[in-house]
């Protein structure tokens, strides 16, 4: 799945891999395949409601949170984002794959509190009917080799390897993607009972 500013690299895509389903997301960001490793998430929200009030980059803080409560009850230890801290962490991780959401943090995003690798990625959409924040879990090791093969950038599967960790990779035993699927649902309906 592209991000809608990568609708240019859709044709060759659909070229290099032509049994994987591609398409381009209304949502902004890089390139990310999606797959029984991924658990997604969509939340359409009104203008006024607090998690997209303000700031674009302050939007995605509640939903960070919300991700790191219910990883900490389910025995994985990460922390999301602030601000102040993307640009350390990344660099930390080595040089940047801008081409691939998993390749780069951003604001509130949710990384293993040990390492600093992505676990989470967000996105969003804004209308002036409202926004949608979109999030992506990794609950299992992706098949990296497969996209960044796909996307012209084979030599990066090890930098998106030293970027990211699953859940399934911090806490052996981890739920089920279902299960984790029916805890998020969970989740997301108690914070937005308002």
């Amino acid at each position: 799945m592209l991000g809608c500013s990568q609708q240019q690299y859709l044709a060759g895509l659909q070229a290099a891999a032509p049994g994987v389903a591609t398409l381009v997301r209304a949502s902004g960001g890089g390139a990310v395949l999606t797959g029984p490793w991924m658990v997604s998430s969509s939340v359409a929200l009104p203008l006024e409601h607090p998690w997209v009030s303000g700031r674009i980059n302050a939007s995605y803080e509640g939903l960070g949170r919300l991700y790191v409560g219910l990883l900490a009850r389910l025995g994985v230890a990460a922390r999301a984002l602030a601000p102040e801290q993307v640009a350390q962490a990344d660099a930390l991780l080595g040089p940047k794959l801008p081409w691939a959401c998993f390749g780069s943090l951003a604001s509130w995003e949710v990384v293993d509190a040990g390492g600093g690798r992505k676990l989470v990625g967000l996105a969003q959409r804004r209308q002036r009917s409202g926004v949608l924040l979109v999030a992506g879990t990794l609950v299992a090791p992706p098949d990296w080799a497969l996209l960044c093969t796909a996307m012209g950038h084979a030599p990066d599967e090890e930098a998106m390897r030293r970027r990211t960790v699953a859940c399934s990779q911090l806490a052996p035993g981890f739920v089920a993607a279902p299960r984790y699927a029916a805890l998020l649902r969970e989740a997301l309906a108690e914070a937005l009972a308002v």
